[in-house]
């Protein structure tokens, strides 16, 4: 298969980018249209396309871990981690534009909506594809690009458009710093593939090529939310419609993950026979993710447990949970003596990472569409807003119970599975005190995430706030939602066949 020519390969990310265009053309062909059912229709229709087909290669193709498909040269790579991404990027890329039937249903350039997040979910699967530093960059611009502009959606709303400008202008920096440091990686080894680099590197390392590795680390705390680049994403999900901060949050989180995934195992992690050990190439890349793993989850957590406000704690909350992902990358070297033994607990570590960010896909998103339910009703944002919405509400309600429990990794739901792998695989591989500070710190989570649920059920609502009103249930926002929190509960079932296929993923890096 490597080498073959077959874009089949490519099909969940052809997909996703002809839908695209197709809303463009259709825009084109009548550009005041109104016909949300179209418009919706043919992005959730595009996006789900686009599932059947990863989902169909990834149960497929099972012998991908050994013989990756190269469908464009060496530029691409498809694997099964290729193939699990594009599955979590296009389930979030459904729900969302399933809510958004309803959400933008009052707003103008409804295709030029849509248009953008299927282009921005289109960079996203190929972000977990590229096997280039150049296609990297490229598919990285393809996804953040349409997201400036989907931030910045509601244009009436200064705090959406101010949210817009700030995201665009960090990113913009974020971008130039990325660039950068893959110029300084090309000037060091005069190679752009991945494992080109990785054979240029051998066992010199430059100063140079040192700081292009910590450029091209920043880049991707950036794209993570990881801290210290963590200060647009609060912003930018605040003021963002709430669709597309679950979009954001979610599959634009786990597509930057997977780059650092592909682009540090492959370009700058070498396996050491004699020594029985990885060696770590260009600079100490895993010990600068073990300290951004600490200290993203620590602040996040701190920083969500002070907000009021539902959509910020979520947005720091999403920083924390980004902390506990570099958990994979941070404990990578670790293991028992001799290199098989290294190699299957970076295997499994990896596997973990992977599998939170996928059940996470699901349980952050469908929070975040229980926001934009609110915003619908025009509920209010903070805490005390939602008091009573139980009562009013309570099928939605008990679907956000089970998204803040499964957040803070409580059982029987598929958070508390990917945290116990993804913990119990960093003790494994003799990082205990990375696991001991994710125990920590999700204990602590548990506090602002039973204060949802505690308002939603529990408290009364205060005298100065106005009473709910509850209309209409959108069937958009609805559908979506009920759809995350099945797939949040039943995951628990599945995990095993699912981590199988997780950790078969991190094998094809190792």
């Amino acid at each position: 298969m490597a080498g073959h020519m077959d874009l089949q390969w490519l099909a969940p990310a052809i997909v996703l980018g002809l839908t695209g265009l197709l809303l463009l053309i259709v825009d084109s062909i009548d550009p005041r249209t109104r016909n949300r059912r179209l418009l919706s229709g043919i992005s959730t229709a595009g996006a789900l396309t686009a599932l059947v087909t990863a989902v169909a290669l990834l149960a497929t193709y099972g012998d991908l871990a050994n013989a990756p498909a190269k469908p464009l040269g060496e530029s691409l790579v498809v694997d099964q981690m290729a193939l699990l991404f594009a599955v979590i990027v296009a389930s979030v890329t459904a729900m969302v534009t399933l809510a958004s039937y309803n959400y933008i249903a009052d707003h103008s350039y409804q295709a030029e909506y849509y248009a953008l997040v299927l282009l921005a979910a289109t960079g996203m699967t190929l972000m977990a594809s590229a096997n280039s530093l150049a296609t990297v960059f490229v598919s990285l611009e393809l996804a953040s690009l349409p997201s400036y502009a989907l931030v910045a959606f509601l244009k009436k709303n200064r705090g959406s458009v101010e949210a817009g400008l700030k995201y665009f202008l960090i990113g913009a920096l974020s971008s130039a710093v990325f660039a950068y440091g893959i110029s300084l990686v090309y000037a060091s080894t005069g190679s752009l593939l991945l494992s080109d680099v990785q054979a240029a590197i051998g066992g010199d390392a430059s100063g140079l090529l040192g700081m292009g590795v910590v450029m091209v680390v920043g880049g991707i705390a950036f794209k993570t939310a990881s801290v210290p680049f963590h200060f647009w994403a609060p912003e930018a999900y605040e003021g963002a419609p709430a669709p597309i901060s679950g979009f954001l949050s979610s599959a634009s989180k786990a597509a930057g993950f997977v780059i650092a995934f592909r682009v540090f195992t492959e370009a700058f992690l070498a396996v050491s026979e004699s020594a029985g050990q990885f060696i770590v190439l260009g600079a100490d890349w895993v010990l600068i993710f073990q300290i951004l793993a600490v200290v993203t989850m620590t602040l996040g957590n701190f920083a969500a447990a002070t907000q009021t406000n539902v959509k910020r704690m979520l947005a720091y909350s999403s920083i924390g949970h980004a902390g506990y992902v570099l958990i994979g990358l941070a404990a990578l070297t670790g293991g028992g003596p001799g290199v098989a033994a290294k190699i299957e607990a970076g295997q499994f570590v990896l596997a973990g990472s992977m599998l939170h960010l996928f059940v996470y896909g699901f349980m952050n998103t469908g929070a975040f569409l229980f926001i934009a339910l609110a915003e619908y009703w025009d509920v209010g944002r903070t805490f005390e807003d939602y008091t009573g919405l139980g009562r009013q509400a309570p099928l939605a309600s008990v679907a956000m119970t089970v998204f803040m429990f499964s957040l803070a990794g409580l059982p029987p739901f598929g958070g508390f599975l990917s945290k116990y792998l993804l913990f119990g695989a960093a003790v494994d591989s003799g990082f205990w005190w990375l696991a001991a500070f994710g125990a920590v710190n999700s204990a602590l989570s548990l506090f602002y995430y039973s204060r949802v649920v505690k308002a939603l059920w529990i408290d009364d609502r205060p005298e100065s706030k106005k009473p709910l009103s509850v209309g209409s249930r959108p069937v958009g926002i609805y559908t979506a939602v009920m759809f995350a929190a099945v797939v949040t509960v039943v995951m628990y079932g599945f995990f095993g066949p699912l981590s199988d296929v997780a950790v078969d993923a991190a094998g094809a890096l190792l």
